[in-house]
This record gives structure tokens, sequence and C-alpha cells, in this order.
């Protein structure tokens, strides 16, 4: 595959034939990077660090985008574009965030410490606006979070907007939360108090009413090449033969006829949510430049949403696609030159596999852990950690500079990612597992302590997520309706449990705020008509500040949940090992234990976990042998336990042994 450059001359297909042509390019696009610095007034050492970065990264990004868009007769006028997006992002950035960028070149594990601990919220839920958000900074400080996750807070459709996930405008905040002043504010005060912000980065779809959909309804031609639109259904009939449905109890198929165009319109996920076509690297230069807008509004980190579906390929399900990940790398190369203290975050809750293929430094840094999150509720409902062991075995490790985001509960439901070849492994029928799964979380199975709801069940395949909070899917639910201490006594030691884990497995935990309070699950999402159909708002519930009033109750169960997070939050920050990712599986010859080491830099954490209702005991001897030591302090406690006999986990419970 070749083109022609200005002269005529076919660029060369090989590698040192693109380096050659790289360095040519950017030497012939060199005047208009000058008139660019000329333009913005830009200090001389701001470009010189530029100028670096961009001889550092410029030869991967322009490969990255030949193989984008390198058959295309126009590609340096695209290519010259997409650079100079760049340069105007990075005079546009504010000095305290190039400062910190500096920083964080020099310091690039920086986000892989142990005193990095995450929550998440939607604003107007949590705290009506962001000026009242900022209010609440000592909140996070004194729950010892340092991450901070905001749900979409931009400009929305108005009615549905699918949680926020249908932008109207990337530059424009919702005006019923706040103002683009007011998270610029605010991300200044986060970066003061030493707190992490991140933000969604929706870039698969626009929203039905974006300018750039709005244009394409006009009948504009450019910008109908924006997203996917076809005639009549000769196409689309074609893609649908290998799509799944994302919401098939909203709408059936990926398409939504659009009376005014006389057009299809590619719709994965609501027929309001246009799909963007990046097979035009005109959409890949405008949603570079709305990318580096929200970078220099403070963000740390972007959270890119749906990254597994931004490249349609015939014939495919166009999911994970090769070009999926060139266009993730392309603008991870852009950023390394523009906003180089910037990260991304995967969100691809795809087969486990996949999910990993796009976790590296030249793609996605930091990523998602569906799987951890769906087999830690798995083993609470067998009392088993057969199958979250066999998939820890082969499916912890990231590439170096990389981390993963383990949480419990989202703003999302909750699917069962697991692998179906570990759980054949291990003699588990995979189908009749999440059947089994599906029936416990929504309390039909008889035993089961869960109040979950069913989300987007397809009866024709069987395909079913879970809705409910953590506290409602541990039981809590179920006990406070039974009015029984020992429900509530179990429910809070199931909550407790998964804590521990998250907090010292390895990676980013993150906590969906109102979980360190047990909030239940919101049946009265259903009286507003814009929430009623999505199951998902129950776990979104709007946060009750006159809980801080429990804390003065020393028998409250929510006092109770929120210290013990608390607790294990600092606890976590004074250890250590727990920077990082490396974690060794510790064999007990207890289906029930999960048991795993924690090692940095000489520095070493043992870890047991007990998912049955019932005490468990592991071989002291064992954990003399994994901890190199004979006597360990349980550091959540305090005790001392010596290795010279059995060590009894009583029901749900969990240890973190330090050698003495």
């Amino acid at each position: 595959m070749t083109v022609s450059n200005e002269n005529g001359q076919g660029l060369r297909p090989t590698r040192e034939g693109l380096a050659y042509e790289a360095d040519l390019s950017l030497r012939r696009l060199r005047p208009r990077l000058d008139a660019e610095w000329d333009r913005s007034q830009t200090p001389e050492e701001a470009i010189c660090r530029f100028e670096s970065r961009l001889a550092e990264h410029w030869p991967s990004l322009f490969m990255l985008l030949f193989e984008l868009y390198g058959q295309r007769y126009d590609f340096f006028y695209h290519l010259e574009q997409i650079l100079l997006t760049a340069a105007r992002g990075w005079a546009d950035r504010p000095e305290a965030l190039r400062e910190l960028d500096a920083h964080r070149i020099n310091e690039p594990d920086w986000f892989q410490s142990e005193r990095i601990v995450g929550g998440a919220l939607y604003v107007d839920l949590f705290s009506e606006n962001l000026g009242k958000l900022r209010a609440h900074i000592p909140y996070f400080q004194k729950l010892g979070l340092t991450y901070l996750h905001l749900m979409p807070l931009f400009a929305v459709r108005p009615g549905d907007s699918d949680g926020g996930y249908a932008i109207s405008n990337y530059r424009s905040i919702d005006p019923r939360i706040g103002t683009i002043d007011d998270l610029r504010t605010l991300a200044d005060d986060l970066r003061e108090a030493g707190i992490v912000l991140v933000v969604d980065f929706v870039f698969n779809h626009t929203a039905d009413d974006h300018v750039w959909a709005q244009n394409a309804q006009a009948g504009e031609r450019e910008f109908q090449d924006y997203y996917y639109m076809f005639p009549d259904r000769t196409m689309p009939d074609r893609y649908e033969q290998t799509l799944r449905e994302i919401f098939p109890t909203v709408r059936r198929g990926n398409f939504t006829w659009h009376e005014g165009m006389g057009k299809w319109v590619w719709t994965t996920f609501n027929s309001f949510q246009w799909d963007l076509n990046y097979s035009n690297p005109a959409v890949f230069r405008a949603m570079l430049d709305e990318l580096l807008f929200i970078a220099n509004m403070g963000v740390d980190i972007l959270r890119l949403d749906a990254v597994a579906f931004i490249w349609k390929r015939l014939g495919t399900s166009c999911e994970n696609q090769p070009e999926a990940h060139a266009v993730i790398r392309a603008f991870n190369a852009a950023a390394r030159i523009a906003a180089p203290g910037l990260l991304f975050k995967s969100e691809a809750i795809v087969h486990p596999d996949e999910v990993v293929r796009y976790v590296s430094t030249e793609e996605c840094q930091v990523s998602y852990n569906p799987t951890l999150m769906a087999l830690l509720w798995e083993s609470l409902a067998t009392r088993e950690v057969k199958l979250l062991t066999r998939s820890l075995s082969h499916r912890h490790n990231l590439p170096p500079g990389t981390t993963w985001t383990n949480y419990l509960r989202c703003h999302d439901d909750i699917g069962w990612t697991f692998d179906n070849q570990d759980a054949e492994a291990i003699g588990i029928n995979a189908f009749d597992h999440r059947k089994f799964l599906n029936e416990f979380y929504t309390g039909q199975f008889p035993g089961s302590f869960a109040r979950g709801v069913p989300f987007q069940h397809n009866p024709q395949t069987g395909d079913m997520r879970i809705s409910g909070t953590m506290a409602s899917l541990a039981g809590l639910e179920q006990a406070i309706e039974a009015d029984s201490a020992e429900l509530k006594e179990s429910a809070i030691r199931r909550m407790l449990l998964l804590y521990a884990v998250t907090l010292s497995i390895g990676g980013i935990p993150l906590l969906y705020l109102g979980e360190e309070w047990g909030m239940l699950n919101d049946y009265d999402f259903v009286n507003d008509p814009a929430k009623a159909g999505d199951t998902r708002w129950i776990h979104r519930p709007k946060m009750r500040w006159e809980f801080l009033e429990e804390l003065k109750d020393d028998g409250s169960i929510r006092k109770r949940i929120f210290t013990s997070a608390q607790r294990m939050i600092q606890l976590r920050k004074d250890l250590p090992a727990l920077a990082g990712l490396q974690m060794e599986l510790i064999a007990t010859d207890n289906p029930h234990v999960l048991a795993y080491v924690r090692a940095h830099e000489g520095n070493r954490l043992l870890v047991l976990a007990n998912f049955s209702d019932e005490p468990q005991t592991v071989a002291g001897n064992r954990l003399r042998t994994a901890g190199l030591g004979r006597f360990f302090q349980d550091r959540i406690r305090g005790t001392t336990l010596a290795t010279s006999v059995d060590v009894t986990l009583e029901a749900y419970g969990f240890l973190w042994l330090e050698r003495v």
C-alpha cells in the first residue's frame, strides 16, 4: 500500500522507508509549526520541550497514522492538521500542568503507588454541582481518596442521555452542574489536595444533537462523513449478520433510520448515540482537539469509553479490531507530545483475552479489571475460589508501566466476563454457570442473599447482566428486610472481605461512592421517565449527607462500614508491598480461601481471604514458606500469629500478614 507525496513519489512500505518519510514530512511541516508558535506566542522554553518530545514520538505517530490513513490521497493534509492540533494543545496548556508534565516524565510510575486509592461519583447525585463538590474535598481526604473519577459531566442531549454518555458538547459542562470554569477550578483544588482527577472521554459516539450531527442532518456531506450513514438497508443488513446487540431491550439491531436525511445511521448503543467514523482522519483530528481541550482543564486520566467498538469491518463483530488499537496508540502518541502527564484508562468490558490487549505504555496505561470484579462476586455466590484462582494464575500480570483499576461496583452493570476455557478447565459449564449467577444475584436461587435486578435480559440468547449496589448484592438489603442481626453481620463481613481483596491485590482500588456507607438499591428511579427504562439507575442512588451524623453512633451499620473501609485504605498507604502489580498466588489446599503474596522492593505482605460462610483452616507451615517467616503480624487487627500452628479464618475472614 503506497501513496504519493507532493512530488509524486511513492511512500516506501518498509519500516525504514516510513521512518525516512516521517522525518521528511516533519521537515516539510516545520514552517507551519513555526508559524503556530509565533501566532500563539509560546515561550521558547516550552517550545523546546515540545520539540524534544516531538522528535521522540513523531516517528511512532506518523507510522500509526500511515497505517490508518496512508492510502488516502489527502494523507499529508490531515497529517499537517493533526500536528498543528497537537501544537495548539501544548500552546494552550497552563504552565502549572506543564510543570506537572515534567514531574511525571521523571516519575513515570507515579500512578502505581500504594497511596493511590480511587473513588467514582456522579456530580449531581453526590453534591448537586461542581461548586459544592469542591466543598467536599475534605470528605475525600477523610476517607483517604487520592483519585477522583467524575462520571460524565459534559453537556448532554435532553431526556435520556444514557447516564451522561450521549455528549452534545465536549467543551461545555451540563449547565445543571456547573460551567467549564467550575471544572477548571475544581481540578486546581484537587491538585492542591493531592487528588488525581479522572473524567470520561466518550469517543466512540456523539449525541444526535452534537453540532457535527446537526450539520450532518442539515445535509453537509463533510459532517455526514463523520458518522456511518447508508442510503438503504443493503450494507446495514450485511453488517448485522455478525454484530451483537448491546441494548436488546431498548431496540433491536445496530442502525437507526433518520427520516430527515433519508439514511440509516450506525448506532451501536442507543438510537441517539451516533457512532463516529474513525476511518475518516478528520474525525481523528477533531477528537484529538477535544481530548487535548479536556486534558488542559487539569484532567490527569481520561477513561476511554467503549474502546472495543471504535473501528468497523464487514464480516466481523466490529469489536476489538486491529485498527481500534492503532487509533488509541495514535491518540497516546499525540498526548505524549502535547500533554505528556496525561494517562489513558481503558474501558473494555469484553473477553479477558481482549481486555489486556488494550493495556501498554503505548496504548492505555490503566485498565478496568472487569474479570476480577465478576469473579469476586462469583466466589461469594459459590463460596469457592476455584475460578477466581484459575483466572488470576494467568490473567493478573500486565506489561511494565501499566496497572489495573480494581472495582467492586461502578455505574455500569455486572457481566460475567470470565473465560469459558478457564471454567471448563476446572469442570464448570460456562453457560449453566452464568445462568446460576444471574439467578443467584437476582435473588431467585434458593438460599441467595442478593437483591440485584436484571439488566438487558435477552431471552433469545439467555444473556443477562446484573444491576444493584454493593450492599444490596452482598446481602444487606435482605438482612434489613428480615431485621436479622445475624444476616446483617454476614452482609457486612462480605463487604469488608471484598474491600480487603481489592485494596491489596495489585492495582488502583476504586470505590463507587456510596459503597462506603452501605447504600441500598434505589427503587425510586422508575419515577423519573428519563431513567425508568434503565435498571442501572437502581445502583446510582443520591448521596444522603445525613449519614455523616451516624459516625457519632457506635452501633450504626453505616459507621462500621465507613470506618472499616477508611482504616483499610490508610493501612494500604502504609504498606509499600502494595505498590505495583507483583502478586504470587499461594496454594492453600482449601477451595474456599484465596491466598497471595504481594511484594515490592523487598517488602512482602501475605493476604488470606475466606469466601465461605464457615470458618476455614490453612496450614501454618504453608504460610511460613510463602511469607518467609515464623511469626507474622496481622496488620488489620494488630495481632501476632505463629506458623507453628494452623491458622483459622472466621467466616468471610481475611488477614494481611507482615513478617515480624
